[in-house]
């Protein structure tokens, strides 16, 4: 394993031919902004919300949209959004009308345009029962339950400031609900209880004991 590429590799031209040289950003409409820079070149990113856990066709639909605008380039942020970074300005509007018009067959949003400014973002999330062996909860119906009641105010900035929703499965916290204006946090009421014929054989389990040199774990 010799870890990932170069990140400056994946720029595109436009960033990487001004790297450190931008000198603003502003936020033209909920999910879409535009960085400036020195030279008056421009970026133009179009955010929209997407689950933590999606679909091998998902993927692709996102990276066909990527070749149609952007020439490939898009990339995900830490909140699990997507953003469609877009060189030619003209492309932008076409971009952000084809991502509404998307929609699943129950009539929501593929792609919702927002995210941005002061409002609220996508809620950043721990695993849960997909993988996570610790979780005292699941993670995404919980995510989107709340979404569903914070949706509008993902593509409006109607709020005071901008504002994160965060949930983690357990008290470990990996889903940074430490340092997120809101918090979900599922708590155990009691010890879980331990079925010592499966412990040693599922998860990550058999490499942490098998790592301990007394197997006192």
């Amino acid at each position: 394993d010799i870890g990932p590429k170069y990140f400056r590799e994946f720029f595109p031209p436009v960033i990487e031919k001004n790297f450190g040289k931008w000198l603003y950003h502003d936020i033209i409409e909920p999910g879409v902004l535009v960085h400036v820079a020195e030279s008056g070149e421009e970026i133009y990113t179009v955010r929209v919300g997407a689950a933590r856990l999606i679909s091998v066709e998902h993927i692709r639909e996102i990276c066909e949209i990527a070749d149609k605008y952007c020439d490939g380039y898009l990339r995900f942020t830490t909140r699990n959004n997507v953003e469609f970074l877009v060189s030619d300005k003209a492309k932008v509007k076409p971009l952000v009308d084809d991502l509404k018009s998307r929609k699943f067959d129950g009539g929501s949003y593929k792609f919702p345009v927002g995210g941005t400014g002061s409002g609220i973002t996508n809620i950043v999330h721990t695993q849960g029962w997909a993988h996570c062996h610790t979780p005292a909860i699941d993670a995404s119906g919980v995510v989107k339950a709340v979404m569903d009641g914070l949706f509008d105010h993902f593509g409006s900035m109607d709020m005071p400031a901008p504002v994160r929703v965060s949930l983690a499965c357990c008290l470990n916290m990996c889903g940074a609900v430490h340092c997120s204006d809101i918090a979900i946090l599922g708590i155990h009421r009691k010890p879980p209880m331990i079925d010592g014929e499966w412990i040693d054989k599922l998860c990550e389990l058999p490499l942490a004991i098998a790592a301990c040199p007394t197997a006192a774990i």
